[in-house]
């Protein structure tokens, strides 16, 4: 079981104390974390100073990431926010947990397994939840037994109004922008970090599991003006498509991508402008936390880990959303920094997919007793080592209405089946053809690599 955590006050002190059981001794881990603040953000794809955007403006991010580890691999088992958060909450790949939309629930096939924050707090840690954690559309989509605590907050009447336009013409009354009035406490998320803030000054009896779930840069693309102030609109240019590129098949995008097929390059700049703003925005919170964590002389005893939930595309194959299984929609950040972290301001190529992070928090605080559900594997050893190996392959599904779209990604390959290949197969070559626009799978010089990635999508457990 988890070593016996004094107070708050004392763990400041004698926050040197303790560590893990190192399995190897070659890639021991010291750990004297004490806590854990889990960050969660809403459609965040890698659009960070840290992972190398030139455009992004994120000196927080990029700040944590000089603290610990950047996953330049990780990736996510379902490009969609109920599915993903479901799978790498509850460690189960979302075939296996039976949640492959944003409607179902939770709670009608999670069953008696155990999710991350509730093994958590059957090991004594005070579990507290902010924002948008599990999918809440609704109260059975979350796990209530998993917190001791939850919050969540609404944007201020001063903070809905300001400039905005729809980027659709209305067709998705989702997508629109708005620089809006107010600060950041007048938008949800700047509530959210100020009560993170407010609980990480609290003093308390036991160590505690924080989740905070960001949801911007989610749309629709609303931040306060100071946000798009930050990017003018001709930094903003729209990706490039091949002159001669098309669509593998109909339903390698979801069907509305006709709508989106009507922007004009105004539209996409001022599409590309909103996500950054809202990047931006989400940076600064990320900034508070971190600033109550030093302040309150906790920084040098808390595992941090930043996620975003998925990936998202911003016009790379013509697409500017999620649900797919391309690298735009399946590779998202991942930093983590504490003591568990060996070397800090590194990056690392290690393939990892979001199921692994269950198993890893436990392994590297110090739990026993993982519960005998999880599918995925622990990580620590990247945490000492950055260059170790760890996975041949990472996975990933998605859907379009009854079918499943299934990929395998290698770091030479990946590849995808579409109803078991009876629909189509796409291959891209991952260091050749990073952008994934020249499907190989018709051409017969490849298909001894097909039959062997097909191999390893067909005897994958789900």
């Amino acid at each position: 079981m988890k070593k016996f955590r004094i107070q708050w006050l004392i763990v400041f002190v004698l926050s040197v104390v303790g560590c893990t059981q190192p399995k190897d001794e070659n890639t021991t881990v010291e750990n004297s974390d004490q806590n854990v603040l889990f960050i969660i953000v809403d459609d965040l794809k890698p659009t960070l100073g840290s992972y190398g955007d030139t455009l992004a403006i994120t000196p927080n991010v990029d700040r944590l990431a000089d603290m610990g580890i950047q996953f330049r691999n990780a990736h996510c088992n379902f490009a969609v926010c109920g599915p993903s958060r479901g799978s790498f909450l509850s460690g189960l790949r979302p075939e296996t947990l039976g949640i492959l939309d944003n409607v179902t629930p939770l709670q009608s096939v999670l069953g008696d397994r155990v999710t991350l924050p509730h093994f958590f707090k059957q090991n004594g840690f005070e579990t507290v939840g902010i924002g948008k954690t599990f999918h809440d559309k609704e109260p059975d989509h979350e796990d209530t037994k998993a917190w001791d605590a939850y919050f969540k907050f609404t944007t201020s009447e001063l903070g809905e109004k300001g400039e905005k336009r729809n980027l659709t013409n209305g067709e998705f009354p989702w997508c629109y922008w708005q620089a809006a009035e107010g600060e950041d406490i007048d938008q949800q998320d700047g509530q959210v970090t100020q009560k993170a803030v407010d609980l990480i000054s609290t003093q308390r009896d036991k160590p505690f599991f924080l989740a905070v779930g960001l949801h911007k840069p989610h749309d629709p693309f609303v931040a306060p003006k100071k946000y798009f102030d930050m990017y003018p609109l001709e930094n903003c240019t729209p990706p490039s498509l091949p002159e001669d590129w098309e669509r593998a098949y109909p339903y390698s995008l979801p069907g509305w991508s006709e709508v989106f097929d009507k922007m004009t390059e105004q539209d996409q700049r001022e599409f590309i402008r909103s996500y950054y703003a809202c990047t931006s925005f989400m940076d600064a919170q990320v900034g508070r936390m971190l600033d109550a964590l030093e302040e309150t002389g906790q920084l040098d005893n808390t595992l941090i880990v930043l996620i975003g939930d998925h990936g998202y595309h911003l016009g790379e194959h013509g697409w500017w959303n999620k649900v797919t299984v391309y690298e735009e929609g399946t590779n998202a950040p991942m930093i983590i920094a504490g003591n568990a972290v060996k070397n800090k301001g590194v990056e690392t190529e290690a393939l990892v997919e979001f199921i692994d992070i269950y198993p890893t928090l436990i392994d590297v605080m110090g739990i026993e007793g993982a519960p005998e559900h999880l599918q995925g594997e622990s990580f620590a050893t990247v945490l000492a080592t950055p260059t170790a190996d760890f996975k041949e392959a990472v996975y990933a599904v998605t859907k379009r209405g009854d079918m499943l779209g299934r990929m395998v990604k290698t770091k030479q390959w990946r590849y995808i089946e579409w109803d078991g290949g009876e629909q189509g197969k796409e291959l891209y070559h991952q260091t050749e053809d990073p952008q994934e626009y020249q499907n190989l799978a018709l051409d017969p010089n490849y298909q001894a690599q097909i039959e062997k990635l097909s191999s390893l999508l067909r005897n994958k457990e789900i």
